[in-house]
């Protein structure tokens, strides 16, 4: 799953949350972006993994039909193992459980990619990243949390970004092919950091949703990451460049 967007930007991912959209017309909501979105990031919740309850496999299946976006499923579920290739089936490009929940994660990333997704690890806020570095070459994608996972809203963690450094020099050191995407609080006086830590993929909620135009919010965001994408890249601390293309 690669970049879709309007601006034709493969480097930086901008993927607005349909979890701050207007759920009495989800359809509209998403046709919004069109043009100007790479993904729609759709947050699967359960009421056991975290304490919310959003959106599950029906929702996703009506909504497939309604774009041509790419969906970019982020399950914050328990038993990812018997739930997660269903969405792949449904539809979604890319299918990211939370390594918290999973025994095996990549016997889970394994049974995604059988059902035809990319598919993403996720971290939430109080796990650390170390025990699972040595796995990443099995995932597509890496989600950190930069809030604590269940609830739209919430203020950006600047603290989170050291485990996005850690990912990016992960990322440098085993030549992966590593999408690393960050979740909760993102928004144009957030995602510099983000983009100067080594994100290269955003979730965006209420910056878009709760904006008058999702669209220009949507462009905004995708200007204020490209400019400190280039002044990252342009520096000497950079040289050898993040890890780009597609995640598949």
């Amino acid at each position: 799953m690669d970049g879709h967007g309007g601006a034709g930007n493969t480097d930086l991912i901008i993927a607005p949350s349909i979890l701050a959209a207007d759920f009495s017309r989800l359809a509209d909501e998403v046709r919004a972006i069109e043009g100007e979105a790479d993904w729609v990031h759709v947050d699967v919740m359960d009421n056991h993994f975290v304490p919310n309850l959003t959106i599950g496999p029906p929702v996703v299946s009506s909504l497939r039909a309604a774009t041509s976006l790419p969906f970019d499923c982020h399950l914050m579920i328990t038993d990812p193992a018997r739930w997660a290739p269903g969405y792949a089936e449904l539809g979604a490009d890319s299918v990211t459980f939370h390594a918290e929940a999973a025994d095996d994660p990549v016997a889970v990333a394994r049974d995604i990619k059988a059902a035809g997704a990319s598919v993403g690890l996720a971290i939430d806020r109080d796990t650390p990243l170390d025990p699972y570095l040595e796995i990443l070459p099995h995932f597509d994608l890496l989600l950190i949390m930069t809030i604590k996972a269940g609830f739209g809203g919430q203020a950006f963690i600047p603290e989170m970004l050291d485990k996005v450094r850690q990912a990016r020099r992960a990322v440098r050191a085993g030549h992966l092919n590593l999408r690393i995407e960050v979740d909760g609080g993102i928004s144009t006086d957030t995602i510099e950091a983000a983009v100067e830590a080594g994100a290269d993929a955003f979730v965006a909620g209420t910056a878009v949703y709760g904006a008058d135009d999702p669209a220009a919010a949507v462009r905004a965001l995708r200007a204020r990451a490209r400019r400190a994408w280039e002044r990252v890249n342009h520096s000497d601390q950079t040289a050898d460049g993040y890890a780009r293309g597609s995640v598949r």
